[in-house]
Protein backbone atom coordinates (compact mmCIF):
# COMPACT_ATOMS: atom_id res chain seq x y z
CA UNK A 1 0.00 0.00 0.00
CA UNK A 2 1.32 3.45 -0.88
CA UNK A 3 1.20 6.50 1.39
CA UNK A 4 -1.57 8.09 -0.68
CA UNK A 5 -3.68 4.95 -0.36
CA UNK A 6 -3.21 4.91 3.41
CA UNK A 7 -4.26 8.57 3.79
CA UNK A 8 -7.59 8.20 2.01
CA UNK A 9 -10.77 7.11 3.71
CA UNK A 10 -13.85 5.68 2.09
CA UNK A 11 -17.45 6.59 2.80
CA UNK A 12 -17.80 3.24 4.55
CA UNK A 13 -14.98 4.10 6.96
CA UNK A 14 -16.40 7.51 7.85
CA UNK A 15 -19.92 6.11 8.29
CA UNK A 16 -18.69 3.55 10.83
CA UNK A 17 -19.09 5.82 13.84
CA UNK A 18 -18.94 3.96 17.10
CA UNK A 19 -22.20 3.98 19.09
CA UNK A 20 -20.37 5.42 22.09
CA UNK A 21 -18.48 8.22 20.29
CA UNK A 22 -20.58 10.79 22.15
CA UNK A 23 -18.92 9.64 25.38
CA UNK A 24 -15.32 10.21 24.26
CA UNK A 25 -14.98 13.35 26.41
CA UNK A 26 -15.92 11.54 29.63
CA UNK A 27 -13.23 10.16 31.92
CA UNK A 28 -13.07 6.43 32.52
CA UNK A 29 -14.64 5.45 35.82
CA UNK A 30 -17.00 8.39 36.14
CA UNK A 31 -20.48 7.80 37.48
CA UNK A 32 -23.90 8.06 35.93
CA UNK A 33 -24.35 11.64 37.20
CA UNK A 34 -21.29 12.79 35.25
CA UNK A 35 -22.52 11.00 32.12
CA UNK A 36 -25.97 12.59 32.50
CA UNK A 37 -24.45 16.05 32.97
CA UNK A 38 -22.21 15.65 29.93
CA UNK A 39 -25.10 14.52 27.72
CA UNK A 40 -27.30 17.35 29.01
CA UNK A 41 -24.63 19.92 28.13
CA UNK A 42 -24.33 18.47 24.63
CA UNK A 43 -28.09 18.74 24.12
CA UNK A 44 -28.07 22.38 25.28
CA UNK A 45 -25.37 23.17 22.70
CA UNK A 46 -27.47 21.72 19.87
Amino acid sequence: MTDSQMDTTTDEETDDAQPDDHLDDIDDGCGCAEVWEHLSEQREDD
